[in-house]
């Protein structure tokens, strides 16, 4: 018979096993079917590369998708440019301690009423709906990561460096600049990744605040959903897969090297 200690690591096994199962079996069928010559869900006809063909030729969708990768590229650089300057004002004696719950809120507030507190916003100072209000939610929300992330490795790093750089002549702007921005830069990397991925594949605030005249990647795929599951979306979310994984990669990769410089 197995002892207590046995079935409780079996059950955990078992519960762990089910749960992968349960996240990557659909992310498998996906794969399967978007070389199918049917359109899903018809069952296995002939593989084919035939969607991939059409996914790029359909000139809607690559417009939709080089709206998202503006709007992400373009939300990622503002909120890291504006958690250097912050993390700058904290390097001159600023407290910017007392500023960081105004970030974390974007963590704990749900998307849905950031996005039509936004939109509330931008109705009432009269900015018309388009990417400029994309690329302003989505840096409201990349803060969220930006700056916790960056303030934590900020505070970790080592004071009698940045020290020994005013010791030795350096002035204040250029001991932030030559000696605690660069110990920042994997931390700067990480977020900026995690804030890349999460604009470029947001729904909830591109569907309030993008109005009629953009359309993200998101918005894209929702209306071809509308009128059934086309095989084009299984071969787009293929490639959308691989890219994301991609920067997955990346992103642990490069947190795992900032953990073992810290260590």
């Amino acid at each position: 018979m197995l002892k207590g200690g046995k079935i409780g690591r079996l059950s955990i096994l078992i519960a762990v096993t089910c749960t992968y199962l349960f996240l990557y079996i659909p992310l498998i069928v996906l794969l399967v079917f978007s070389f199918n010559t049917e359109g899903f869900p018809s069952p296995w006809k002939e593989f084919t590369f035939k969607w991939y063909k059409e996914l790029f030729h359909a000139n809607h969708l690559w417009a939709s998708f080089l709206n998202s990768l503006i709007v992400a590229i373009c939300s990622t650089g503002i909120s890291l440019t504006m958690g250097v300057f912050l993390l700058f004002y904290g390097a001159q004696g600023g407290r910017i301690s007392n500023f960081l719950n105004l970030f974390y809120g974007n963590l704990v507030i749900p998307e849905t009423v950031l996005a039509v507190s936004l939109l509330g916003l931008f109705t009432l100072i009269s900015i018309p709906l388009g990417l400029v209000t994309l690329v302003l939610a989505h840096t409201v929300l990349g803060l969220g990561f930006v700056i916790p992330i960056a303030y934590a490795r900020f505070s970790e790093l080592d004071y009698r460096m940045t020290e020994a750089s005013l010791v030795l002549g350096a002035t204040p702007v250029q001991t932030f600049f030559k000696v605690t921005l660069p110990l920042l830069r994997p931390a700067l990397i990480v977020s900026g990744l995690l804030v890349f991925v999460i604009s470029f594949d947001d729904f909830i605030l591109s569907y309030f605040c993008a109005g009629s005249t953009s359309q993200t990647l998101s918005l894209y795929i929702l209306s071809m959903l509308r009128s059934g599951i086309s095989p084009l979306v299984n071969a787009l979310s293929a490639v959308l897969l691989l890219l994301s994984s991609l920067l997955v990669i990346a992103f642990f990769t490069i947190a795992q090297k900032s953990r073992t410089r810290i260590f």
